[in-house]
Parts: C-alpha cells; structure tokens; sequence
C-alpha cells in the first residue's frame, strides 16, 4: 500500500494520475476519517496556516460544501471566488492568473466548464490543483461513489457498476477510470450516439492489470445482475439549449422501478445530484428503499478531506 509521501503535492485533476494503491490509500484515509468524524472528532488543526483557494465557473452545492467543511475543519482558510470576481473575469490568461495567486495559496480547487483549463493551471502552478468538475471528469465524486460501494457491499474489488443515460459525461467517464484501477466491471448504457469516446482505449492498461471489464451497450436488459444502478442528469450545466432533444433521446434510459427490478434486489440506485426528479430518475427510485444517494453525498466531505490531507500534509 502507498503512503501520504507519494501523492503529497501533487494535482489532483485525473485518476488516471494515480495508482490502484493510492487510490485505495485514499479510500482508506477517507473511511478512517469517517469513523473518526462519527467519534466525534471533526476538527484536526493539521492544516492551520495553509489557505486553499476555489474558484467556480459552474454553481456547486455539494462539491463547494464539501471542499470548504473540509478544509476548515483541517484548519484551512478557504477563500471562494468566481472568474467575475478575479481578473480571470476581464481578460487576464489562466497563465498569469496561475502564476500570482501560486504566490498566495496552498492549493487550488477549480470548476471549469473546460477540462484543458485545469491542465493549463496546473502547468503555471506549484501548488496542487484540485478537479472540482470539468467536462471529462469529477475525479472527487468518483472517490465518493467507491466509498459508498465500499461502505454498502462490504468489498472494492469485484463490483459491478452500471452507469445509465448519457455515457459520454463526466461521471460516467469517471467510473470507467475508477472501475478500471480497481477491477470493477462498469457497465455503460447509453444511446449509440453518446457513447463514451476514447477511454477503452485509454485505460486498456489498467483493465489489463487489475481484471476489470468496461461494456459498452445500448440495451437496457444489460443492468441485470448489476450491484448499482447510477445515472445523471440529462442536461447538464452549459447543455440547455439542448433540453428537449436530449429529453427525447434519453427518456428510454430513465431509471424507475421496472428499470431497477431488471436490476434486481441487490442493486443500490446511485446518483452524483442534483437530479432532475421525473426525468432521469423517478420519486420512487430515488426516495427508495434501494437508494444510498444520501450516503454519496455525505462522503464527499470525508473523501475531500481525505484528499486535501494527503495533499498539503
């Protein structure tokens, strides 16, 4: 297993960066801060002095929560801004942005609408980056879900994780990554024309080593025998002009009970949230007996917390 000197100042924007072992080191830390949590100690002042700075192109509810709970209860000072606000806003190159504010904080978490921008501020930077969302993944969601599987089937190697609706997003891609270091077979269910592009190839080294297996299908039939069911929404956030076609296209893919008693009862319905209720998912599926969304959603604190700890420690 690895140790916190190996991930220490290092970006945190793709898991393909990382190890099957410092992946579940990271799982790790994050399960042991949990239970820590749950003792009743929240606050370890590990990181008192240490400012961590977010700046948000995209609204965030979970993801900025998490990340600022997080930090302040390691002792950071978190200071939250969007491009209007900075000089971003006006011109200034993410160059230049990046090169200033290096010189004040000691790390970054970024919300983009372009994956490439992180990349570029990360190359102008020292301190460590973090991916708070981009267009191809959402790398701390990801480390949330396989907390959550972990927590509810009692194992990580092994699982089967079906992802439903628009294949080519950013969490989809993201379990592909993630079920790929760790040996899952993820299943992709998705009209052909949103298909996920690129990453078999990508991460044929990964599914090599560790077992893992990535389908790629069309046919809602395939999410029998699954050990979860994840799906999001079909419009996201700079798609809106293109509501109601993907409404069209996705509406078979929608999750609801005769989706999931395909499934079958060992199967936990998972969703990243927001969820656009009575589209990609119904009330009775999501406030189910079958649903740990509120689980996933509590462990983006511990999983961020695990994160910037191994980080900036």
């Amino acid at each position: 297993m690895t140790n916190i000197r190996s991930i220490r100042g290092r970006d945190y924007i793709t898991l393909m960066d990382y190890t099957t072992d410092e992946i579940k080191y990271l799982l790790s830390l994050s399960r042991d801060l949990k239970s820590r949590y749950y003792q009743g100690e929240r606050h370890r002042n590990i990181l008192t002095g240490k400012t961590l700075l977010m700046i948000f192109e995209k609204p965030s509810t979970r993801t900025r929560v998490s990340l600022d709970v997080a930090a302040t209860q390691l002792g950071m000072h978190v200071i939250y801004s969007n491009p209007q606000e900075l000089q971003l806003g006006r011109g200034e190159s993410i160059a230049d942005t990046a090169r200033v504010i290096d010189r004040f904080v000691d790390a970054i978490a970024a919300r983009v609408y372009k994956h490439e921008s992180l990349v570029e501020m990360a190359r102008h930077a020292v301190a460590p980056v973090i991916n708070a969302l981009s267009d191809k993944e959402h790398p701390l969601q990801a480390l949330a879900d396989a907390l959550t599987l972990w927590e509810i089937k009692g194992r990580l190697e092994g699982l089967r994780v079906t992802f439903i609706g628009d294949g080519d997003n950013n969490i989809a891609h993201s379990l592909m990554i993630i079920g790929a270091k760790l040996g899952w077979e993820v299943r992709i269910i998705s009209p052909k024309t949103h298909w996920p592009t690129k990453f078999n190839e990508l991460l044929a080294e990964d599914v090599r080593r560790t077992g893992a297996n990535i389908v790629i299908s069309d046919n809602t039939e395939d999410v029998r025998g699954t050990d979860a069911i994840y799906t999001d929404v079909w419009v996201s956030m700079g798609m809106e002009s293109e509501a109601e076609e993907r409404r069209k296209i996705f509406r078979p893919y929608q999750v609801n009970t005769e989706l999931m008693r395909k499934a079958g009862p060992q199967a936990v319905f998972m969703h990243c949230l927001p969820a656009h209720r009575g589209e990609e998912v119904t009330d009775d599926v999501i406030d189910g007996p079958q649903s740990v969304v509120w689980d996933q959603a509590e462990n983006r604190l511990h999983t961020a917390k695990a994160v910037l700890l191994s980080l900036l420690a």
